[in-house]
């Protein structure tokens, strides 16, 4: 009669002259099939194609991790050491190359993104100024556009086809205290920079072709007292960016002038519940890659604070204000609008949520141990 082994339900077939139990074959195929099974559920290196960054401010380092394109689930993949204290991150549009702020040593530093197993391969780094707070590209990719906090000041460098930055800034251009984001609009003619100390957001025509700005008349666009704008996050299809403001704890609408780029205030809507009487301060605000909802970061609170934006109009609606880690500075939500993952500042932890797509809400799947002091998000699909 046949032995069992270790193994319930597999029956082996007797013994080997050293003593060995010996599996029959058909069920050594059963046993391979239910290991494949379970290798499958997981991309391996070569068939991951999403991958997320986290850029630990604690640690000097970016971490990789694959995401699951299925269930949202993610494995720690490498890391990458910085020069100093990670900062904001970004990609290419074409997803080939991953800029990174090095706030400390007030650098950025350009990778390349392995599509097969999302590792970072250094390009280079270059000198730019004190505490580069936000990093993006312009619309063509061939432009890198930097916000810096402590200095007052936007820059712009060349990128090359290769990823590499260039060592000196195409324009370097003062502004105000606490500058805290910049971004260009769809078409890629005027940028917008939200300053957080002086309460008001820069505008500028931006040149594509030469990576120069200009400013616009008005200059800027003053958005009241205590209110801060920090961030902002514009609609893929309608002619309105959203801001939202660090003191004040709001998110605020802004109709863009698609001529001009002029922005012009709509409305304003709290990020907290009206029992809440504790401090408070919003971070990253994110919108859905259909632009259908927007999620507001709120460090005090702990919270995501939901919104729904009208598919017509652009206007806002409160859906529901969720917790989630403590302090959570960077978040992002992966490019198919189906999950959102946070970082906790303080807890060194990452919420993943699954985001309903008929009503907006969150739901918490998983908790990740990240490392000291998460700073920033960045979700990439690499195919």
């Amino acid at each position: 009669m046949a032995k069992r082994g270790g193994y319930p339900g597999l029956v082996f077939g007797g013994k080997r002259d050293d003593g060995r139990l010996v599996m029959k074959p058909r069920y050594s195929f059963l046993l391979l099939s239910i290991l494949t099974a379970i290798y499958a559920a997981w991309p391996s290196a070569a068939q991951a194609s999403s991958f997320a960054y986290v850029s630990l401010d604690g640690e000097n380092k970016i971490v990789v991790y694959a995401l699951n394109d299925e269930d949202g689930s993610l494995i720690r993949k490498s890391e990458t050491e910085l020069e100093g204290s990670a900062g904001a991150l970004c990609t290419s549009p074409d997803r080939r190359f991953l800029f990174a702020s090095v706030r400390s040593a007030g650098k950025l530093a350009a990778f390349r993104i392995s599509p097969d197993d999302g590792k970072l391969i250094h390009i280079n780094t270059v000198t730019a100024g004190v505490n580069p707070a936000y990093v993006a590209p312009d619309q063509t990719g061939r432009h890198l556009l930097t916000a810096y906090y402590t200095e007052g000041k936007i820059t712009s460098h060349a990128i090359d086809k290769n990823g590499r930055i260039s060592a000196k800034a195409t324009q370097e251009l003062p502004t105000a205290d606490k500058a805290h984001a910049i971004m260009t609009d769809r078409d890629n003619r005027f940028a917008y920079v939200p300053h957080t100390g002086p309460n008001t957001i820069f505008q500028f025509r931006f040149n594509e072709k030469s990576g120069r700005f200009t400013a616009l008349k008005p200059a800027r666009v003053n958005t009241g007292e205590n209110t801060g704008p920090r961030q902002f996050a514009l609609h893929p299809k309608l002619d309105v960016a959203y801001f939202d403001y660090e003191q004040g704890s709001a998110i605020a609408a802004f109709d863009v002038d698609r001529k001009s780029g002029r922005l012009t205030f709509r409305e304003r809507l709290s990020t907290l519940p009206k029992s809440y009487l504790g401090k408070n301060s919003n971070a990253r605000i994110e919108i859905t890659p259909d632009g259908r909802f927007l999620y507001v970061a709120n460090r005090g609170h702990n919270s995501l604070a939901g919104f729904a934006a009208d598919p017509k109009t652009g206007t806002l609606k409160g859906i529901g204000i969720t917790p989630t880690e403590t302090v959570p500075r960077g978040f992002n939500i992966d490019p198919t609008g189906r999950f959102l993952y946070a970082a906790g500042q303080a807890s060194g932890k990452l919420a993943a949520f699954r985001i309903n797509r008929e009503n907006g809400s969150l739901k918490r799947f998983a908790t990740y141990e990240l490392g000291e002091r998460p700073w920033w998000l960045l979700v990439v699909k690499t195919d």
